[in-house]
């Protein structure tokens, strides 16, 4: 029925109130419909932002709460507050580290073939009160999304603890590969806190997988993980990173992520960075990216978030509004881009952050890890 008929009206949350910018969200159709008016509303970066979550399918809507996607604080928080007050303050080039990835170990059971980070055997690591030294200078500079990465953080005795840290300034979420994500480990994580589990997955295909991360049984813990967390409360994100060679799985990956009731799926296109450096004629071509515009465009629940078109749209994230912090302390302005600004063993947070702004190329829309080296 059409409104004034007796429909019911769509439930409209604030991601915005301020003099220069209102914003508003409603999900008519079960696809997010954005509205926004004031002079700040016309600004390319916000406009940009607009056109990401427009349209989209949110992985969670409820009367009191709507969650856009597992990559950001759900509506209302505080954290998401913090976020809208950082793309404000984005449009007048003032930059905020929104998303921090901390790689708190190295040791990991998988050898994939695409790592960004490989295990050198070395147990490299950050103790717990350096990391809990980080997670405090990363909020205090605005920062809203907290990942915890390795190697596998699940082989960390002390993640619950790391966490706990992250207080409601922020959201805090972590990758893992399954391997050791037990049923115990979901609900402690929950109870510490924890917003949502990022399942790396290579293809739906077990024996592909299995070979990518270089172990068997790989797939199987992937899956196990899903089901696991999703039994703990948390949100589950299929974070598939695109080749190809799996580019054409993208249906049956989607497939997958809706038959294990996954909250979102999350597509990225691989770098030549790691084990992969080199691998230059794997990246997707333009036909690629066009496919999977198509697909995304047109697909059922759950949610895709595709970090292409997100990179298209809003340009290169790397020391923009992200950072990565190595197992050794140093920091990159992405976890694929080995280039190393400072180090939180022997400096602050800030100050490596405030040196991130003379990088040449953040916001590029040319991604600066995939570009051939001279």
């Amino acid at each position: 029925m059409r409104e004034g008929t007796g429909a019911r009206k769509p439930q409209r949350y604030t991601l915005a109130s301020g003099p220069l910018l209102r914003a508003e969200a409603s999900v008519v159709g079960g696809r997010v419909r954005i509205e926004a008016a004031g002079p700040l509303s016309r600004l390319p970066f916000l406009k940009s932002a607009q056109r990401i979550a427009d349209g989209q399918i949110p992985v969670m809507a409820e009367e009191s709460r709507l969650c856009l996607s597992t990559w950001f604080p759900p509506i209302p928080s505080r954290a998401f507050d913090r976020l809208a007050k950082s793309y404000l303050k984005a449009t007048f080039g003032l930059r905020t580290p929104d998303q921090v990835t901390i790689s708190i170990t190295e040791d990991c059971p998988n050898r994939c073939l695409h790592c960004a980070l490989p295990d050198t055997g070395r147990h490299r690591r950050l103790e717990p009160a350096e990391v809990e030294d980080v997670v405090g200078q990363v909020l205090d500079l605005g920062t809203t999304l907290v990942i915890f990465d390795g190697g596998e953080p699940t082989t960390y005795r002390e993640l619950p603890d790391l966490v706990r840290s992250v207080d409601d300034r922020a959201v805090s979420t972590m990758f893992t590969s399954g391997a050791g994500f037990s049923a115990k480990l979901a609900r402690d994580l929950k109870d510490a806190g924890l917003y949502a589990v990022n399942v790396s997955l290579d293809s739906a295909a077990e024996m592909e997988h299995d070979r990518m991360r270089g172990r068997a049984g790989a797939f199987r813990d992937a899956m196990k993980a899903v089901e696991n967390a999703l039994a703990a409360g948390l949100f589950v994100d299929l974070y598939v990173v695109l080749r190809r060679e799996n580019v054409s799985e993208i249906g049956e990956l989607h497939s997958l992520a809706a038959e294990l009731k996954a909250s979102e799926l999350t597509v990225f296109e691989v770098v030549p960075a790691g084990r992969w450096t080199g691998e230059l004629d794997t990246s997707l071509t333009e036909d690629d990216l066009a496919k999977i515009d198509g697909f995304v465009s047109g697909a059922p629940p759950p949610r895709i978030f595709s970090v292409p078109a997100a990179f298209r749209e809003l340009g290169c994230f790397a020391g923009r509004n992200w950072m990565h912090i190595t197992p050794e302390g140093d920091v990159y302005p992405c976890a694929c881009l080995p280039e190393v600004v400072g180090n939180v063993r022997r400096g602050s947070v800030k100050k490596i952050w405030q040196k991130m702004a003379k990088l040449p190329f953040s916001g590029s829309r040319s991604c600066p890890a995939r570009r051939p080296k001279s």
